[in-house]
């Protein structure tokens, strides 16, 4: 669904009309987002869940500047400190269940390049996918035969795919050798800690961002409670106390990448 009319395709495909890429922030994006509503409406949606979520780590690509908050600002509750990095409302997570009006701002703020994005999905019911240049796809398991009639109403121009180019590829996404954070993985991660072999915990809570736990025996329940809901954990050996070692490793390496943490006293 957009606001490209087919009619102004080249012989390629590409769109070659006078309609601009950029947002309006007006009657052009409430087109988009009534009909978004009309869509879930029919398909008998209330809520949606997040899914995959993501921040820009370093660089904003957006066409649009970067805002505070990546557009999730007012959406959720209070944001959950990132250490080294974005913070981020805990509300903003994988599998997190939000009411229509809130998905419908997510829209609002992926329409705009805010710099937050996610697919918002119903399991096997319901998808809305916004793309690069306001392209935006609606997965549904229902003809929608009004809301097709109310977005061409409203001056966009809805066609039918197989598929949206945002589905979840796993093959792509679930690279590397994945397992639950179940009681087993805390059991084996507390042994690890335990014996020396491992002490950093590496949190990504959302893509993009990452929370660094520097683990010991005692707070390693702590750290498990503060875990984000569905957050990906990576296990890393313990830092280095030897600073010769460190050293005189550095002066040997010709490409060199640092992460460095402050840690509190």
């Amino acid at each position: 669904m957009t606001k490209y009319d087919p009619a102004d395709r080249d012989e390629h495909g590409h769109y070659a009309g006078l309609e601009d890429t950029a947002g309006d922030h007006g009657e052009v994006e409430a087109a988009y987002l009534q009909a978004v509503a009309a869509f879930a409406a029919e398909s008998g949606v209330d809520h949606l869940a997040i899914r995959e979520p993501g921040v820009p780590c370093i660089t904003h690509f957006g066409a649009e500047p970067a805002v505070d908050g990546y557009g999730l600002n007012g959406l959720f509750t209070p944001a959950l400190d990132a250490g080294p990095g974005p913070s981020l409302p805990p509300g903003f997570h994988d599998g997190a269940q939000v009411p229509i009006h809130t998905g419908l701002e997510l829209v609002r703020g992926m329409l705009r390049d805010n710099g937050a994005w996610c697919r918002l999905e119903v399991e096997d019911l319901f998808a809305v996918h916004v793309g690069w240049d306001r392209y935006l796809y609606i997965g549904t398991s229902r003809p929608c035969e009004d809301a097709l009639a109310a977005t061409r109403a409203l001056g966009l121009f809805p066609e039918r795919l197989t598929s949206s180019p945002y589905d979840f590829d796993p093959e792509v996404e679930g690279a590397g050798f994945l397992r639950p954070g179940d009681d087993a993985f805390w059991d084996g991660l507390a042994a690890a800690v335990a014996s020396g072999r491992a002490g950093i915990l590496e949190e990504n809570f959302v893509e993009g961002a990452t929370r660094w736990h520097s683990l010991t025996p005692d707070i390693l329940g702590s750290v498990r409670a503060g875990i984000a809901p569905r957050a990906r954990l990576a296990v890393r050996p313990p830092l280095s106390s030897d600073i010769d070692a460190v050293l005189l490793f550095l002066g040997r390496t010709r490409l060199l990448y640092l992460r460095v943490w402050g840690w509190p006293e």
